[in-house]
């Protein structure tokens, strides 16, 4: 029995690896989070809560857990409010990590840390494991610090970098693209879509499947786990109206620049999956599947 420990697990990745495990008969799940467990299913594994930005609350639990694997989720993922509030998007990002790896060297666990594309600067996507970081925000170097704590570390390692992850979680309380377009143009609003980034979005599920297949095989490394259509947000927007029947020319065509945002963000990022189809035998579904997923979820 292989005892996992899940961090973040009322985030919409931990949610999902959460049931995703359940169905395994050789894992025994260990759900953290910051305070009240919020999953709405309460069988088959155990919830502990665990402040990831307080040293000795991980500490402690690890210790007293001793699982064999943690798969870290929780994390500060809010990219503009990463810019404007740096110290706790470093202590969400970079030290919880730090006291992660901590923790680890102590009972030898090994340590599954998610990452993001945003470690790029989107010049030269898509990328491979090995391609060369250079972060253009903060949120990106907060995450690509938290590798280098990782991969400079004595403890058993592994990366899973991921891209624009879509998904519905229980309390609905994230949207996604998919949502945002079906809403708006049912609602018949004209909307504005950028056609000048380039990414290979996520659907949760998959990026699930994806930290499952490697804490189970206990694979050591940088993965690339993310969908694999190589898309702009307007091509997503189109496809999604297309999906749903609803009206094409509320969308719009718009660049970047456009926008103001407080954080930048890379134009083209988006992964090569080459490595983690061979090593771990990951395969994501469509974007267009990715859609269907979600309109299941949602009719339920």
């Amino acid at each position: 029995m292989k005892k996992i420990l899940i961090t973040g697990s009322n985030g919409l990745l931990g949610q999902k690896l959460v049931e995703l495990l359940l169905n395994n008969q050789d894992v025994q799940i260990i759900a953290t989070a910051r305070g009240e467990n919020r999953l709405p299913f309460h069988e088959g594994y155990e919830y502990h809560p665990m402040d990831i930005t307080n040293r000795e609350q991980v500490l402690s639990v690890v210790e007293s857990i001793q699982p064999e694997v943690i798969i870290h989720t929780a994390a500060m993922t809010n990219v503009d409010q990463c810019e404007s509030e740096k110290a706790a998007c470093w202590a969400q990002n970079v030290s919880s990590v730090e006291y992660l790896v901590e923790a680890c060297a102590k009972t030898d666990s090994f340590l599954l840390h998610i990452s993001t594309d945003f470690i790029f600067d989107g010049t030269s996507g898509p990328y491979k494991e090995e391609d060369e970081a250079n972060p253009i925000s903060f949120y990106g170097w907060s995450k690509y610090a938290a590798e280098k704590l990782v991969i400079h570390s004595k403890i058993r390692w592994a990366i899973a970098r991921t891209v624009l992850v879509y998904g519905i979680a229980h309390d609905m309380s994230r949207t996604n693209i998919i949502l945002w377009v079906k809403k708006s143009l049912e609602e018949g609003k004209n909307i504005k879509v950028v056609t000048d980034q380039w990414r290979t979005p996520t659907l949760a599920e998959d990026l699930a499947k994806g930290c499952a297949l490697i804490a189970t095989k206990e694979a050591e490394g940088i993965f690339n786990i993310s969908g694999k259509d190589f898309l702009t947000p307007y091509e997503m927007a189109i496809m999604t109206a297309d999906y749903f029947k609803l009206n094409k020319s509320l969308i719009a065509q718009a660049d970047s620049t456009t926008f103001s945002q407080p954080a930048k963000r890379p134009p083209r990022t988006g992964f090569d999956l080459t490595k983690s189809r061979e090593v771990l035998g990951y395969e994501p579904v469509s974007f267009m599947e990715g859609i269907e997923v979600l309109a299941g979820q949602i009719s339920k």
